[in-house]
């Protein structure tokens, strides 16, 4: 019998009550979602795009020309990750620690675990961020700085809102 078969019900043996169960189940489950990879590429600045999310994850693309998240800083609510999709990036930790990554490489951050990173390549530095709640929680507020202050994403430990500058017609990822 194949998969398919009987992932759509459609075995000679199914009873009425095995269908009833299956119909219930599936007209319970949450649907899926498509979603692309595009964004604009930058002379200058940053963006943020989020591109996908659920109540439990949140899925970014991010931009960066130069520069980065400046400012060690925590998520005491989400493990998350970055992967770098181009260009090339360093990862700081509060320990002096710094982790170089190109396209293909990451970071993964459990909740609480402190970082900042800078672009360091010459094309803008490209990231995939996927965040998903955490089990528990390290602190009541959800962004911490290293004294264990919240540290709003617009606070000036991140650095002046960088004047965005697109690259005309420029884009990474998927076609339109």
């Amino acid at each position: 019998m194949s998969v398919d078969a009987l992932d759509t019900g459609q075995v000679e043996n199914e009873t009425e009550e095995m269908r009833k169960r299956r119909e219930a189940v599936i007209a319970a489950s949450a649907p899926a979602s498509k979603f692309k990879v595009r964004t604009q590429l930058l002379k200058e600045g940053r963006t943020t795009d989020l591109i996908s999310s659920t109540e439990n994850m949140r899925v970014h693309v991010k931009v960066y020309a130069s520069g980065g998240e400046n400012g060690l800083h925590n998520h005491t609510d989400e493990d998350h990750f970055h992967l770098v999709l181009q260009g090339s990036g360093r990862f700081y930790g509060p320990r002096g620690e710094e982790l170089d990554c190109g396209p293909w490489e990451g970071i993964m951050l459990p909740a609480g675990s402190f970082y900042r990173f800078n672009a360091t390549s010459e094309e803008p530095l490209v990231l995939l961020r996927v965040g998903a709640k955490a089990a528990q929680a390290t602190s009541e507020h959800d962004r911490l700085n290293i004294y264990g202050d919240p540290l709003p994403t617009d606070a000036p430990g991140n650095g002046p809102p960088p004047r965005v500058v697109p690259r005309p017609g420029e884009f990474f990822g998927a076609a339109e």
